[in-house]
């Protein structure tokens, strides 16, 4: 498949890698080129001591969606050492309108109550979320100012976020999605740890790295 969906090929390709022989392993029992991928090109991230994690994602991406319950309730536990955000991605022009969606929620303060709820409208109830009258409708059940969130979507501080995503997106070389980062240094993908919660093992495995320098 290309690069604007998950790579569904990358799922069965796991499932065999699982069982070849021993590579050069990470903690965990985890090898790097089989379930997690060590950046050629680190990434710079920010200073203060924290591990940054960083999701990939996209509204648009039904993969992202499944994984969601499974992520927000890791996200929910982390130690005070790990810093963990979501960036939105767009591989083409319409999904640009979920990345304002994204920031503008975040800058309402409405990220927490909607994003969860954005995923099950789309992808339970099949809302394509890309008329004002349905974004208002949704923002308004769960206690977002509609009209406030639709100008936010056409805000020029949405724009320099939406511009700072697309920078992080090619900085780490983003070709699918949801793929999880950390500390600028690794990225893995359901495709390549072989389920939801062996992906949440890797990236577990790959911060006790990180800890490690």
């Amino acid at each position: 498949m290309n690069r604007r969906d998950f790579n569904l090929q990358a799922l069965a390709a796991g499932a065999t890698t699982l069982l070849a022989g021993a590579g050069v392993r990470a903690q965990g029992g985890f090898a790097d080129g089989r379930e997690f991928t060590t950046l050629k090109d680190p990434v710079a991230v920010p200073g203060g001591g924290k591990i940054e994690v960083i999701e990939f994602f996209g509204y648009w991406c039904p993969h992202c969606a499944a994984f969601e319950p499974t992520l927000d309730a890791w996200s929910r536990k982390l130690p005070s050492d790990v810093n963990f955000r979501r960036v939105p991605v767009a591989f083409s022009a319409p999904q640009e309108s979920y990345q304002r969606l994204y920031f503008a929620l975040e800058a309402l303060g409405g990220l927490n109550a909607m994003h969860g709820k954005i995923f099950v409208a789309m992808h339970q109830n099949r809302l394509r979320l890309d008329k004002d009258a349905e974004i208002t409708t949704l923002a308004q059940a769960n206690g977002v100012d509609g009209a406030k969130l639709l100008d936010a979507m056409k805000s020029f501080s949405v724009a320099t976020k939406i511009s700072q995503a697309r920078q992080a997106t090619q900085a780490y070389k983003i070709d699918g999605v949801p793929t999880v980062a950390v500390q600028g240094r690794f990225i893995t993908s359901i495709g390549q740890a072989g389920s939801h919660e062996r992906a949440i093992q890797v990236v577990d495995a790959l911060i006790q790295r990180a800890r490690k320098g």
